[in-house]
């Protein structure tokens, strides 16, 4: 029989196949996982609605399938038992793993009691087990519907009193010399987004300084009150916030360009794309309506994205409809940059990471302050050099005065 790709959500006519999850001749239950897809940056894992035994795999990792297209074949469970012609006997259906009953596919197909419930857990999750070698049917799940989490596999990992606790870090894939890596998965949707975007765009670069010493002691000063909140207070919550007013400034800015009717669409909206480096490639969820949320509910949205996108559990609605982006290469070091718009965007933001420099006050004498460089890319057939300048102005004055980004909130 074959299994076709399913529905995998609206407007989801294909995906790329990721990886396969079974192998030919396996033994399936129903629920069980078999592959991984990836639809418009979010991977997901596609359930077996059957239970039998796996024959041919009919697409390869990295190609592209169409909903409703064959990807397997299978045996199903009944068929299976159809074709051994050896007497059912008492002794053997109390301790067959198979069920019993399948009328024609229409009756419930009783699955083993060990596999009554499927194991609820995202790629990463699974292929953390993997590695370490660790059984997710026996572990339970902390998560909605208890879905397992990679906090949950850490008790599995504790060492034991003899042993000494290892401090082993994840290191970034860089590839290996000499090899040939197939550009897929989110790998190639980044690439075929950033040429689509670069062939589009005329882009412009446009870099300022900024001087946010203000803001660091600021920060400082709340930190500590927002993480009794259980908010983790980010420099990253504030540069939205300044990015939002400096929109509602310079509405063009928050624009996109209709090629098909030739009009230039200035959004009522403000959702704010943050770009987030996971292990697969950059990921961009999107808060959204960041005009209508203060600083906190911005700085908890940016958390539960940029975990959800390392863990790749991005949902498909927390990645689609960005007015403007924002990225940051200061946890890595550098200090400026030439970001690519994310297409159909007018423009983007990339953060620099904060350095301590000596400035001259207005009175001419040598201070200390904190300096982050902020490095703009603008598309030049909706915005020319004054009004990229311009919208520059107002966010640096809002990072310059990061009090007036609280004026809205209601602290107690």
């Amino acid at each position: 029989m074959d299994f076709h790709l399913p529905e995998l959500g609206e407007g989801v006519l294909e995906a790329e196949l990721v990886s396969w999850l079974v192998k030919p001749g396996d033994v399936v239950k129903r629920g069980q996982n078999l592959m991984e897809v990836l639809t418009d940056k979010a991977t997901m894992e596609v359930p077996a609605p059957f239970a039998g035994t796996i024959g041919e795999l009919k697409a390869k990792p990295g190609e592209s399938i169409k909903v409703g297209d064959p990807v397997l074949t299978y045996t199903a469970v009944g068929k299976t038992a159809e074709r051994a012609k050896a007497p059912a006997t008492e002794a053997v259906a109390a301790t067959s793993a198979a069920p019993r009953h399948i009328a024609g596919g229409n009756g419930p197909v009783v699955p083993p009691r060990h596999a009554a419930v499927a194991v609820k857990a995202a790629p990463s999750v699974r292929l953390l087990a993997r590695k370490l070698g660790i059984d997710l049917g026996n572990l339970p799940g902390s998560g909605p519907g208890g879905r397992i989490l990679l906090e949950d596999l850490s008790p599995q990992l504790q060492p034991s009193a003899a042993q000494k606790p290892a401090k082993s870090e994840a290191k970034p894939d860089y590839g290996k010399p000499g090899t040939r890596m197939k550009l897929q998965g989110i790998r190639r949707k980044i690439a075929d987004h950033m040429v689509q975007a670069k062939r589009a765009i005329p882009h412009y670069s446009y870099i300022d300084e900024c001087d946010v010493t203000d803001l660091v002691r600021l920060r400082e000063s709340l930190k500590e009150t927002y993480a009794k909140s259980g908010v983790k207070l980010t420099y990253l919550a504030f540069f939205v916030k300044a990015v939002v007013a400096a929109l509602r400034e310079v509405p063009i800015v928050n624009s996109s360009l209709d090629e098909a009717t030739g009009e230039i669409v200035l959004h009522d909206h403000y959702h704010i794309g943050v770009a987030v480096a996971a292990a697969a490639g950059l990921i961009v969820p999107v808060v959204h309506d960041a005009d209508k949320k203060d600083l906190a509910h911005i700085a908890q949205d940016i958390e539960r994205l940029s975990t959800d996108a390392r863990a790749g559990k991005s949902r498909l609605e927390d990645l689609r409809g960005s007015t403007f982006t924002v990225t940051s290469i200061g946890n890595v070091g550098g200090l400026m940059s030439t970001p690519v718009i994310n297409h159909p965007e007018a423009a983007i933001l990339g953060l620099g990471k904060i350095v301590k420099r000596p400035i001259f006050d207005a009175a001419g004498n040598i201070k200390p302050a904190d300096i982050v460089y902020l490095s703009f890319s603008f598309d030049h057939r909706i915005l020319d050099g004054a009004i990229g300048a311009a919208f520059s102005n107002v966010v640096l004055r809002n990072l310059q005065n990061p009090a007036t980004l609280l004026l809205s909130e209601r602290l107690v």
